[in-house]
C-alpha cells in the first residue's frame, strides 16, 4: 500500500487481511421497509439442513439502487470479456423467511 495522501475529492479506502479473504456465498435473501435494504449471504451446503447467515449488508434505498446499476454495469462488461453467463435453473430451496424473501 501507498502512503501517499489523497488528493482533494479522493477517498482513501483501507481493506484489512481478513476482510480481503472474503466470504463465500451461494444464496443471497434480501428484504425491504421503507427506509433500508438488507441483504443477508448465506453458505448453503447440500444436504445440510441448516445454514448461518455468513454477512448482512444494510442499505439506504437510494445505496440499493445504485449497487444494481453498478453491478449490471459489471455483469455487461464480464460478459463482453469473457461471453453470456449462463443463468441455469436450479431446484427451489425450501426457505420459510416469509413472503418478501429473494433468492
Amino acid at each position: 500500500m501507498s502512503d501517499q495522501k489523497p488528493q482533494p475529492g479522493q477517498i482513501n479506502i483501507e481493506l484489512d487481511e481478513a476482510t480481503a479473504e472474503g466470504i463465500y456465498s451461494n444464496l443471497a435473501i434480501i428484504n425491504h421497509s421503507a427506509s433500508e435494504f438488507v441483504m443477508d449471504f448465506v453458505c448453503i451446503m447440500p444436504g445440510t439442513p441448516k445454514a448461518k447467515v455468513k454477512s448482512r449488508i444494510v442499505l439506504t434505498p437510494q445505496h440499493a439502487k445504485r449497487l444494481v446499476k453498478a453491478l449490471a454495469d459489471n455483469v455487461n462488461r464480464y460478459e463482453a470479456a469473457h461471453g453470456e453467463i449462463r443463468d441455469v435453473e436450479q431446484p427451489p430451496i425450501p426457505l420459510n423467511f416469509g413472503p418478501a424473501g429473494q433468492a
